[in-house]
């Protein structure tokens, strides 16, 4: 079935990737948006706009009926679910199908089967393709611990959890259980022998309607925080030839056995030399782009093609890869607070010149804690892959994010450190003790204070016409004297500087300058600082005291452990709050007596609502 005009039932950076495929294609694309994306660059970049509903995802993108009727609406004759929100449930491909729509992905059939670990497991086994022990929850032996407790439906790294013993396990099932059904609206579980340092290998497939299927080589996600992955590589490295051929010649089979149809991912736990299937995702994949770059393909195309009825451009024998290519993605998160999402106003965001920006992300615009924190994804391509990790170093230390807290500065350091460049890194790394320090936040370098000190000043002596108003050290008898520029830090630390002019006519770097105030990017990190005030103490106005606990994001609280009154020592948790689908444990900072209790369970609290304080005893 040929179609000329796509739906694209997403948001952000995938709507706008399959939006420009779209119009590469000559055909007609059709955005979908809720109230917050109302003014969002993809949904300007579309030839056509539907509004869905509320910023709720309830409301909008996961709703089938409004992306239906949006698609009835707009004259729309297939549907690109990009991913995340609906692209892996089978119910939204079977419904695009009955409404005689081109669902561009795989049959719902194909994803009730392979959508489910569990299901996906049983025919996985059936073609042959090698498995991780599994146990029955109710009986694991006591010499399999670890074991990797995970949710049968869904992904991300939702409902997982890691027992290390069995006093550990039933715990483990009930959170685990609660999140999935949160999550996914299934609390099947899977219980699975977990190896501490594997390296998490994906193999990129595709089928067609005629029944061919072909690899596009493989990726490492190795680097992964709580399962979630933060830079992608392609080729896979270190890997034998036989263990790579069993990789690709397992997924080829897989999609075989079950009649795989569409872009798809396999992916496999490679440990010890051998390789373990772990799951299928039937959809596009974040990071596609490495394989775009070492195969010179486009995926969106290929997705375009196949679900059109047409064969698979290229057979096996015809695809090549060339060089390395890594990505980073970039979070509105604090890496330096467990990875908590942040949300707030973007001012100004710099991406880097030399490098593939996959974002929907502009100035002046709102980070909601409405959906996913990823901001977008840097893309970067080498002859090897220390050559890519010298360019994706060098793109980072271009890119800025000013006014919302982002990962930049953490995975610059990541990518930068030895550990990295060694590629000794494994799926629990950052999750280990091994990754403290890349974790632990870092003080304020002088490079940056010295760098925004010279910005600051060629700033202050471009911004007046005046002679006697210019900070240019000129002075009647001899040579102008040095300008000296004094900042303060966000700990309060004074930095002063006396430059001269070569110093600021060479100053080079990102920030953004508002009234007396300075913001600038240093190695991804964004550092403010501000001209002093003496009139204004060391201690920054509103700032919490260690007494007080305060929701790190806006959430739901699931659980109020302690009353007023009650006396607590260093350590238990206090209550529990529920933000974007991560369960936040908030403990008591030191020995001493709960003076506030500032919600009840099930209460909303918004972003930085005072939830308890603890007075020291």
């Amino acid at each position: 079935m040929t179609f000329s005009s796509v739906l694209v039932a997403n948001r952000g950076e995938i709507a706008r990737r399959v939006i420009l495929a779209c119009r590469e294609a000559g055909l007609r694309s059709i955005a979908v948006y809720s109230d917050a994306d109302a003014d969002a660059p993809y949904v300007r970049l579309a030839d056509d706009a539907v509004h869905l509903g509320p910023t709720a995802a309830a409301e909008s993108y996961l709703s089938i009926e409004r992306l239906l009727a949006a698609a009835a609406e707009s004259g729309a004759e297939a549907v690109h679910p990009g991913y995340g929100f609906l692209s892996e449930r089978a119910e939204f491909a079977r419904a695009v199908a009955e409404a005689g729509l081109v669902f561009i992905g795989p049959t719902a059939d194909v994803m009730d089967a392979m959508g489910r670990k569990d299901r996906a497991r049983a025919i996985a086994e059936k073609a042959g393709v090698p498995v991780m022990p599994q146990f029955s929850a109710e009986a694991v032996p006591v010499d399999a611990y670890p074991v990797l407790v995970k949710a049968a439906a869904g992904g991300g790294g939702k409902g997982m959890r890691i027992v290390r013993e069995p006093s550990a396990l039933a715990a483990a099932i009930d959170a685990a259980g609660r999140e999935a059904a949160s999550a996914f609206g299934d609390d099947t579980l899977l219980v699975e022998k977990y190896v501490e340092a594997g390296r998490h290998v994906e193999v990129q497939v595709f089928g067609d309607t005629a029944g061919n299927v072909v690899h596009l080589f493989e990726r490492d996600c190795s680097v992964q925080r709580r399962h979630q992955k933060v830079v992608e590589e392609a080729p896979a490295f270190g890997l034998t030839d036989d263990l790579r051929r069993t990789l690709h010649d397992s997924s080829v089979a897989l999609c075989r056995e079950v009649g795989y149809t569409g872009a798809g991912t396999v992916e496999f736990l490679v440990a010890d030399g051998q390789a373990y299937f772990l799951e299928m995702n039937t959809r596009l994949q974040v990071e596609h782009p490495v394989t775009e770059v070492i195969t010179g393909l486009d995926l969106v195309q290929w997705q375009l093609l196949v679900a059109a009825g047409e064969p698979l451009p290229l057979g096996q024998d015809e695809i090549t890869a060339t060089g390395h290519a890594m990505e980073v993605r970039v979070y509105a998160e604090d890496p330096y607070a467990g990875f908590l999402p942040q949300a707030g106003h973007v001012l100004d965001v710099a991406w880097p010149l030399d490098a593939r920006v996959e974002s929907d992300l502009e100035g002046d615009a709102e980070v909601s804690t409405a959906y996913d924190p990823m901001l977008g994804k840097i893309v970067v391509a080498g002859t090897d892959r220390e050559d890519a990790r010298r360019r994706m170093v060098a793109a980072l230390d271009d890119t800025g994010v000013f006014g919302v807290t982002t990962n930049l500065g953490f995975v610059r350091r990541l990518v930068a450190s030895e550990a990295f460049a060694a590629g000794d890194m494994h799926t629990a790394w950052l999750d280990s003790d091994a990754s403290a320090d890349l974790l632990t936040a870092p003080a304020v370098p002088e490079e940056s204070a010295l760098a925004a000190a010279r910005l600051w000043a060629r700033h202050e002596l471009s911004g007046s016409d005046d002679p006697f108003g210019r900070l240019d050290g000129w002075r009647s008898g001899g040579d102008p004297a040095p300008t000296r520029i004094a900042l303060v830090d966000e700990t309060d630390r004074l930095w002063t500087s006396a430059l001269s002019d070569d110093e600021i006519d060479d100053a080079e770097g990102i920030a953004i300058i508002d009234h007396d105030r300075i913001t600038v990017a240093w190695q991804g990190q964004t550092w403010m600082f501000e001209t002093p005030d003496p009139m204004r103490g060391g201690h920054r106005a509103g700032a919490a005291t260690d007494a007080d606990l305060v929701s790190p994001m806006p959430g739901t609280v699931l659980r109020v452990d302690v009353a007023a009154g009650e006396a607590v020592t260093l350590g238990p948790q206090l209550g529990v709050v529920e933000a974007m689908k991560m369960e936040l444990a908030l403990t008591a900072p030191y020995d001493g007596i709960v003076s506030h209790v500032g919600a009840a369970a099930g209460d909303q609290v918004p972003i930085k609502h005072l939830l308890f304080t603890v007075d020291p005893t």
